[in-house]
């Protein structure tokens, strides 16, 4: 008989890094195991999302049917109700499998007693900047509550990097020994941009003017990113300058279930008189990022913390160096693909913003070893290492 793995699919309708991950991951992984019967369990919306995805055609999908998607519900002030996390509960005693299988904490919802898992936990932010992700005292005490019991009930703890790892083992106690490493990698769409027509014409569609050179953020307008960093960097690098560059803030304008704050970083926009110089296109599909991408000087993510930092290893891969944090796996990475600054250190961002802005030689030779870097991780590589914590449970 086959092995059977059980799977927490809801996280696929994620239109976050979580779902990034999920989809990827499992795509690669049915593709490398086709000895083994997954059973994916999803909502509604996250069985929309498997229909749409060629890689997952013919993978047997079990629709639980819930009060509302988990992928809302579990939003950063939100809750999901006993009754539908019962539901997917039953169904997975129901799946009869092997092993269970969470792409990620984010969707979990207790399992049947006795039944080895393997729960994927991305980072440790939520517990090092509880204010800064969870709005409420409610939401913060669910949120530990879903991640402690998750812990427990997993025999393997699955993560992105060997960064979110010592993460994991120092915030949640758990051993390194439980804990397996699956390293995220840019989905294929991402390459460098094929003309230069295709840059300034995707250029264009976020609004820049011709000719105009742009910084760009990639993800969600949470606190931890510290965007209001990236706003004084980049008021500070325009300042000056006669053609001063522009600075593109890509991501969901609307519907993010996230902490966000968005109407602060426009008021920073606002007081650093920068607004005509900034940019928000919203949601942009991969096959045009891969061009803004392509033409920026420089992807930024000054966070606070990343376990993986995709958009960074995604603009790596179209040649694009990158600004981002040392409270990261990045470093590693992308060694020698980019600037590295301390969370906080405004004036270690400026001077590495004006440094790739100013230093054609410098921009170029980083752009090419991130590209080099990026090159090095693929999906193939995290659903092997995926499928080997899986079997090790199974065993």
């Amino acid at each position: 008989m086959p092995m059977r793995v059980v799977v927490d699919a809801a996280c696929l309708a994620n239109a976050r890094g979580y779902g990034r991950f999920a989809r990827e991951l499992l795509s690669a992984m049915v593709a490398q195991a086709p000895e083994v019967e997954f059973v994916l369990l999803a909502d509604a919306r996250a069985a929309a999302s498997v229909a749409a995805d060629e890689a997952l055609r013919g993978v047997r999908v079990v629709v639980v049917h819930t009060s509302e998607s988990p992928t809302v519900a579990a939003a950063s002030d939100g809750s999901r109700s006993v009754m539908d996390m019962l539901r997917f509960t039953i169904a997975t005693w129901r799946a009869r499998g092997d092993v269970f299988f969470s792409p990620s904490v984010y969707t979990y919802f207790p399992l049947p007693p006795g039944l080895p898992a393997v729960i994927t936990v991305h980072d440790a932010i939520a517990e090092r900047f509880p204010e800064l992700t969870l709005p409420s005292w409610r939401a913060r005490l669910f949120w530990r509550l879903k991640t402690r019991m998750a812990l427990t009930q997993a025999k393997l703890v699955l993560t992105v990097s060997a960064f979110a790892s010592r993460e994991i083992a120092s915030v949640h106690r758990v051993p390194s020994s439980r804990i397996r490493v699956a390293v995220e990698a840019p989905a294929a769409a991402y390459r460098p941009s094929d003309s230069a027509g295709d840059i300034s014409a995707a250029a264009a569609r976020a609004g820049l003017p011709a000719g105009a050179r742009w910084f760009v953020y990639v993800g969600g307008f949470n606190p931890h990113k510290r965007l209001h960093d990236v706003v004084r960097a980049h008021a500070e690098v325009a300042r000056g300058r006669n053609t001063p560059p522009h600075l593109v803030m890509v991501g969901s304008l609307s519907g993010d279930v996230f902490h966000g704050t968005r109407a602060a970083v426009c008021e920073a926009i606002a007081r650093a008189g920068t607004d005509a110089l900034v940019h928000w296109p919203g949601f942009v599909a991969d096959e045009e990022l891969r061009h803004l991408l392509s033409g920026a000087v420089a992807l930024l993510l000054p966070s606070d913390n990343e376990g993986f930092g995709l958009p960074a290893v995604e603009a790596a891969a179209c040649g694009t160096p990158v600004v981002a944090t040392t409270a990261s796996p990045l470093p590693e990475l992308l060694a020698g693909g980019g600037l590295f600054v301390t969370p906080g250190d405004v004036p270690a961002l400026i001077s590495a913003m004006a440094t790739l802005h100013d230093d054609a030689d410098t921009r170029q030779r980083m752009g090419a070893r991130a590209r080099e870097q990026a090159a090095a991780l693929s999906w193939d590589d995290a659903a092997a290492s995926a499928l080997r914590a899986i079997r090790e449970v199974a065993a």
